[in-house]
C-alpha cells in the first residue's frame, strides 16, 4: 500500500497534545486511546460534514466511510482525513477508487515506471478545504468524544479483566443503586480500581453491605458493549467463590495435591428458617495425605476462614468416593447412615436407610441436607427409616415408576471438576 505524496491540508486542533495529556489523566486511560477516541470522534465529525453536503445528491450506506481515517499531527497540533482508495482502470465510486493516471499524477510517475499498477490501494488526503469543515468537525468531535471515550475505557476494562473471569477478587463497597451493591475492585497493584455490580440476588443474606467495607467476590461475567453502568458483573452467592477461598487458604489445593471434585451450595435459601449453607467433595491421589484435614486445618484454622469470609455460612467438606453408595453416605454427613441401596442405577436413584433417631439429622432443617447431598453427588436420594424399611415394597415402587416414566435424576452440582465426570463420577 502506498501512500501518495500531496500538498497538506491539515485542519487546526490547538492544544492537541495538552488536551490528550489531560483526558489521559483524568480518566485513566493512556494516551493511545484517548487519540483513537479523538480520531474516531473527528472522523464521525467528517461523516457529518459529508452527509450535509449531499443531502440532495445521494444518500450513503452505513458502512460507506469505512476506508476513511484520521491522522493526527501533534507537532502541528492539526489533524488530516484520509482515505485508502483502490486503482482502477475505471472509477466507479470516487471514495474508494482512483485511476492509474491520477495515482502518477500525484505521484509524478511516467508510463515508464511500474511501481505502481492497478488494484494496489493507496493512502490519499481527502481533508475538505472549505473553512466550515473544521468548525463542523470540531463541533461533532466535541459531541461524540464522552462516547467514544467510555467505549475505549470499556474495552481496556474488558481486556484488562476478561483473563480474571472465574476469580475471586476484592471488592470495597462503594454505594448503592436500587437493589446492587456497586463496588471497586482491582486486577492487580498498581492499576485503576473498576466498578463492579453485585445484584440482590447475587448477595448473601448475612452480609452487611455498608460504604468502605471490603468483600471477596467473584468474577461472574465481564459485560460487553456500550450499555451503561459497571462492566463487572460479581457475585458473593456463587459455589465459584467457595472453590476460590478453599484454593487461597489450603496449599495443598494451589499444588494439585487436593483437589475440589464438585461443590452445592444454597447461598440464599427461600426459608428465613435456614441459613446459608454448601457441601463440598474433595479427593486426593495422595496416600499420604487427606484431602478433608487438609481443607479443614490444624483446629479447624483453614475452614475459620473461609467461613468467617462468608459470614458464618455452615460448610460441610466430605471425602469423594468412586462409590456412589459411599460418595452418597459421605456426602449426608454429618448423620450417620446404615446403609445406601442404589435402587435405580441408571436413573442415579438412591434409598438411604437411617436410624430413627438420625431421620431429622440426615435429612435436614427444610430438607436442605438431603437436597444439597443430591446436588452435589447427582443422585435423588430417598431417606428411609430402618426399623420401617420394606425392601420389595420399596423395589416395587421403584419398578412402578420406571414404568411410568424412564426416570433420570436431574440433580447437579453447582461446580464439578472436568476430571469427575462421566463414568468417572
Amino acid at each position: 500500500m502506498a501512500k501518495a505524496k500531496q500538498p497538506k491540508s491539515n485542519v487546526s486542533l490547538p492544544q492537541l497534545r495538552v488536551m490528550i495529556d489531560e483526558i489521559s489523566k483524568d480518566r485513566n486511560l493512556p494516551s493511545s486511546a484517548v487519540q483513537t477516541a479523538l480520531r474516531e470522534a473527528l472522523l464521525k465529525g467528517y461523516e457529518r460534514y459529508r452527509r450535509s453536503q449531499h443531502l440532495d445528491q445521494m444518500q450513503f450506506e452505513e458502512d460507506h466511510f469505512d476506508n476513511f481515517d484520521v491522522f493526527l499531527n501533534l507537532d502541528e497540533e492539526a489533524f488530516q482525513v484520509v482515505a485508502t482508495k483502490t486503482i482502477v482502470e475505471e472509477v466507479t465510486d470516487e471514495d474508494r477508487e482512483i485511476s492509474l493516471a491520477e495515482v502518477r499524477n500525484i505521484l509524478q510517475q511516467d508510463d515508464s515506471e511500474d511501481s505502481t499498477q492497478i488494484g494496489d490501494s493507496v493512502v490519499l488526503d481527502v481533508t475538505p478545504e472549505r473553512e466550515d469543515f473544521g468548525r463542523m468537525a470540531a463541533i461533532q468531535a466535541k459531541q461524540v468524544l464522552a462516547q467514544k471515550l467510555r467505549d475505549q475505557q470499556r474495552k481496556i476494562i474488558q481486556e484488562e479483566f476478561e483473563q480474571f473471569e472465574g476469580t475471586a477478587l476484592n471488592g470495597k463497597v462503594l454505594r448503592f443503586e436500587r437493589q446492587s451493591v456497586i463496588l471497586s475492585v482491582n486486577s492487580s497493584f498498581g492499576q485503576p480500581d473498576v466498578e463492579a455490580e453485585l445484584p440482590q440476588k447475587e448477595q448473601l443474606p448475612n452480609d452487611n453491605y455498608r460504604i468502605g467495607r471490603t468483600f471477596k467476590v467473584f468474577l461472574k461475567k465481564v459485560r460487553e458493549g456500550s450499555q451503561r453502568g459497571p462492566q463487572l458483573l460479581v457475585s458473593r452467592a456463587t459455589a465459584g467463590l467457595v472453590v476460590e477461598l478453599f484454593a487461597n487458604e489450603v496449599p495443598e489445593i494451589e499444588e494439585e495435591l487436593v483437589r475440589i471434585v464438585a461443590v452445592a451450595r444454597e447461598a440464599t435459601p427461600t426459608s428465613r428458617h435456614v441459613g446459608p449453607r454448601t457441601k463440598i467433595a474433595v479427593d486426593t491421589l495422595e496416600g499420604d495425605v487427606d484431602p478433608v484435614g487438609a481443607c479443614i486445618g490444624a483446629r479447624g484454622a483453614r475452614i475459620q476462614v473461609v467461613v468467617g469470609e462468608l459470614q458464618g455460612e455452615k460448610i460441610d467438606v466430605i471425602r469423594w468416593s468412586p462409590d456412589p453408595a459411599t460418595y452418597i453416605s459421605n456426602a449426608l454427613s454429618p448423620a450417620r447412615i446404615d446403609e445406601v441401596r442404589l435402587v435405580n442405577p441408571e436413573g442415579r436413584q438412591a434409598h438411604v436407610l437411617v436410624p430413627v433417631d438420625q431421620l431429622s439429622l440426615a435429612i435436614g432443617k427444610e430438607g436442605q441436607n438431603v437436597r444439597l447431598a443430591a446436588r452435589l453427588t447427582g443422585w435423588k436420594i430417598d431417606i428411609k427409616d430402618v426399623d420401617k424399611y420394606d425392601p420389595v415394597a420399596a423395589m416395587a415402587e421403584v419398578e412402578s415408576q420406571r414404568r411410568d416414566s424412564e426416570y433420570q435424576s436431574h440433580y447437579q452440582p453447582d461446580y464439578q471438576d472436568a476430571g469427575y465426570t462421566g463414568d468417572n463420577y
